[in-house]
């Protein structure tokens, strides 16, 4: 690939001139591909012409393929109705949230919300409001959004794993040790937080797959117990499914493990792209909005997004099939992986769930945290990098997860394979595995 990207890196120049760093979230930022310029089915361009086999999917918010005809049609026809108003509601907004209570188990009603940050605040809050309670458990490696209630301990270096490992500066430490930290895949470690804080915790908060570090599996027995405990102690069970919902299965993970949480946020893909999350849960946790709990946001249930989102679930709800070729694709993308390295005697561990594959530099078994801690973070970064200079797109940085889309191929597949077995030759050679 031609290392000279005059246009991009020109473009890099002037958006540090004017955004901080250079980009609008601090995971953009990845060196080249500095801009992406065009997007259509499973490729994206770059400034300079490079076309690239998107495994990034914009963190996974691309589901069906960029640039969906179903969806784009929506959204065309959406700007022929009513634009944005900020009173009462939209037909629209009630036809999302119905869709919503239909195809999410666990979904009473629902609220709408702009990102997956914005529904697990409000989650938090929600839980606090109706339990009276102050803390909340998360598990060390899941992420949960921005807010401060649970902006800590997610991709943390030895020393700080477990520890205060707060994201960001200027989080009231009051917001940050209000929330507990547990061991995925460890009900013992719930129970230890229980049993040292009793009647004190308002939810336990979980990616049900933390994807965020990659794919780390749920056992039933954790995802069940958790179910189970949080019952008997009078906290909520909160499912994050904004990266597995609707990605995985048409009702979330939640459809796949038959648990039932109390509340559950969710959100990228669910518009194939466009910006609209939400919440979703019991009915009478979820009529505190309409009493105590603050509900405010000029652009929730913004009509363009709301038809975006109707459309990607619609076109799932009606192509079960979908699920069919995206999960056998993820497992061939899983086995070819685990292929090459085995044939290399390579020491690594693949992963994943549906569509999603990620390749841990680790042997397993890869269960918790404290597995990935064993990862080689710069192995895993360099083998994205390669993937990337030969024009598969997946993100350079260290645990960050692989999508399949419904635009995917077996040819690309195919090709993708050979040159992931051509990368990890060339790193065996040079030494980095």
């Amino acid at each position: 690939m031609n290392s000279l990207k005059p246009l991009g890196r020109a473009l890099d120049e002037a958006a540090r001139a004017v955004l901080p760093g250079g980009v609008n979230s601090a995971t953009r930022y990845v060196g080249e591909p500095y801009s992406l310029v065009a997007a259509d089915g499973a490729y994206v361009t770059d400034a300079d012409g490079a076309r690239y086999l998107d495994y990034h999917a914009a963190f996974g918010a691309i589901l069906l393929g960029h640039n969906a005809p179903v969806v784009r049609e929506a959204v065309i026809r959406s700007l022929d109705g009513v634009d944005l108003v900020g009173l009462g509601t939209t037909p629209v907004e009630v036809e999302l949230a119905e869709l919503v209570c239909e195809l999410i188990p666990s979904a009473e009603m629902m609220i709408t919300t702009l990102s997956g940050s914005e529904a697990t605040a409000q989650a938090v809050r929600l839980a606090r409001a109706v339990t009276g309670r102050p803390l909340i458990v998360k598990f060390q490696g899941c992420y949960h959004g921005w807010s401060d209630a649970v902006a800590r301990n997610v991709i943390s270096p030895q020393g700080r794993a477990y520890a205060r490992d707060p994201l960001s500066a200027g989080l009231l430490d009051e917001a940050v040790d209000s929330t507990l930290i547990a061991e995925f895949n460890d009900l013992d470690s719930v129970a230890t937080l229980f049993e040292a804080h009793a009647e004190r915790i308002a939810a336990v908060i979980l990616e049900p797959i933390p994807h965020n570090v990659g794919a780390l599996l749920p056992t039933q027995e954790f995802v069940e117990g958790l179910r189970t405990m949080t019952a008997e102690h009078g906290a909520l069970l909160v499912f994050d499914e904004v990266i597995t919902g609707f990605r995985h299965a048409l009702g979330g993970y939640q459809e796949v493990c038959g648990v039932r949480p109390d509340l559950t946020a969710f959100g990228k893909a669910m518009a194939n792209g466009f910006p609209v999350a939400g919440l979703a849960g019991r009915r009478d946790l979820m009529t505190r909005f309409s009493k105590d709990v603050l509900l405010a946001g000029t652009f929730n249930g913004h009509p363009v997004a709301a038809h975006a989102a109707i459309a990607t679930m619609t076109y799932l709800r009606d192509h079960p099939d979908f699920y069919q070729r995206t999960h056998r694709l993820g497992a061939r993308m899983r086995e070819g992986l685990g292929q090459i390295t085995a044939e290399l005697d390579i020491p690594a561990t693949v992963s994943g769930f549906g569509g999603v594959f990620v390749l841990y530099f680790t042997p397993g078994p890869v269960s918790g945290y404290r597995d990935l801690m064993r990862n080689d973070h710069t192995a895993y970064a360099a083998f994205h990098r390669r993937m990337t200079e030969r024009g598969f797109l997946m993100l350079p940085m260290a645990l960050k997860r692989n999508h399949v889309s419904g635009a995917h191929t077996d040819d690309d597949i195919d090709r993708t394979l050979e040159a992931a077995a051509e990368v990890l030759k060339e790193m065996r050679a040079d030494g980095l595995v």
